[in-house]
């Protein structure tokens, strides 16, 4: 009887143990092809903040992978030899969900890698950086993904108010950029009750406004002050900046557009903010500014004719032109395919690299597409010499091209407002792997 019984139940646990085994093998071997295709394709380094597993905590729960969520779009993080591993690096954009989600303490984020560095400003927990009465959120502390950017926002708000460093006859907070942390931390700001002013130096949404017109914006869930739980997962950017423009509206936001901060100075316990229309005084600063104050340029003669440009703002006006990309990052993808696939545009993108290690795998499969549809010729491994007003010279393979040319635009990142945060006293590190 006892031999009936243990049958009963062996034999069904044993085949679902199999079925479990099969499967988790199978899971790990596309784990490891999808590995194997990413250090091929030289697409082994992160943009931004991503996860390093420790294999001693690891147990290989899985735990991560389902948390990551990305992972309907993309294999970010995968089972391999029984434990995580970050398998499709240069598509982790920093949401973080993998770390809260791991119940062993195994995941540590980080910026930078030992081959590249990031450089973040030197900040405390609570996002005041060593000037005391400065904080940083967003885009410049690190944080580019805008759910995160408008989580910090907040966060730095509410830090700021418990600080209390208020002082009379001061605004109480002034806010520098009105991103996606500007925003969040405006809201922040009339929810509690402080005294403040936005400044931004262009329009709503900062970084995001510079986005390509149709451009699709991955956003996630957020709780925002005054608004409560926004869902919102794949939108365009024309429709974010609607519900942004709503939200400042509906909540009498105090944002000043237009205006640029070019020095800030503290005497007396409080700050003088000097922009190009006038000085402001305040208690605290909150920067919430992007990383790309100034766009990286090329260094070629010819760089300064008027068809040179440094974002693309609405495919419609290359229609019928010849185009030259220079660029291997996401910006530079997003406009040689948004333009590309007008149909009617000739379209160059070069890059002086050989893969495209910092591209989202969405938008190295835009440009693919078009590639294979002749839509598109992709330089890798070139070089800009020297830019004409009807062409532009490329050195690609030991050979000089001559490429006729109505527009090129420069996609080559930009350059950390390091002049701008030194001026103030704020202190810069280069993180190499590191919290």
């Amino acid at each position: 009887m006892d031999l009936l019984a243990l049958c009963v139940y062996a034999v069904p646990l044993a085949g679902i143990t199999a079925y479990y085994v099969v499967r988790r093998q199978r899971t790990q071997r596309r784990h490891q092809r999808v590995l194997q295709e990413a250090v091929a394709a030289g697409m082994t380094e992160p943009a931004s903040l991503h996860p390093v597993i420790d294999p001693v905590k690891c147990l290989g729960c899985g735990t991560c992978v389902s948390a990551c969520p990305e992972s309907s779009h993309h294999a970010v993080l995968g089972l391999i030899n029984g434990k995580a591993a970050l398998i499709g690096p240069t598509d982790c954009i920093g949401h973080g969900a993998c770390k809260t989600a791991c119940p062993f303490d195994a995941i540590t984020l980080v910026f930078g890698t030992e081959r590249r560095g990031l450089d973040i400003p030197v900040l405390k927990p609570n996002f005041e950086s060593n000037v005391p009465g400065i904080f940083i959120a967003g885009e410049l502390g690190g944080m580019g993904l805008i759910k995160n950017a408008l989580t910090q926002g907040q966060q730095a708000l509410e830090a700021i108010a418990k600080a209390g460093l208020r002082r009379a006859g001061a605004l109480d907070v002034l806010i520098v950029g009105a991103g996606p942390a500007g925003l969040a931390a405006s809201l922040a700001a009339t929810e509690i009750g402080l005294s403040y002013e936005t400044l931004e130096q262009e329009a709503l949404g900062g970084a995001v406004f510079q986005y390509p017109r149709g451009k699709l914006v991955m956003t996630a869930p957020v709780e925002l002050p005054i608004i409560g739980k926004v869902q919102f997962r794949n939108t365009s950017k024309e429709k974010l900046l609607e519900f942004w423009s709503e939200a400042c509206s509906g909540n009498g936001l105090k944002i000043s557009y237009q205006e640029r901060v070019e020095a800030i100075e503290k005497k007396d316990g409080v700050f003088h903010v000097k922009t190009g229309k006038r000085e402001i005084v305040a208690s605290t600063v909150l920067l919430g500014i992007g990383r790309r104050g100034t766009p990286r340029k090329l260094g070629v003669q010819g760089e300064e004719l008027p068809k040179v440009v440094y974002r693309l703002i609405d495919p419609e006006q290359y229609r019928g032109r010849k185009v030259i990309v220079v660029g291997g990052g996401d910006s530079a993808l997003e406009a040689a395919a948004s333009i590309a696939e007008l149909g009617d545009a000739t379209v160059a993108l070069s890059y002086r690299g050989d893969a495209f290690q910092r591209a989202k795998q969405r938008n190295r499969q835009r440009v693919d597409e078009a590639a294979a549809q002749g839509r598109l010729e992709v330089l890798l491994g070139s070089q800009v010499k020297e830019i004409r007003p009807n062409e532009v010279i490329l050195a690609h393979s030991g050979k000089e091209l001559h490429m006729p040319n109505d527009a090129v635009i420069v996609s080559a990142g930009g350059i950390l407002p390091n002049d701008f945060l030194k001026s103030i006293g704020i202190a810069v590190e280069t993180k190499f792997g590191t919290a």
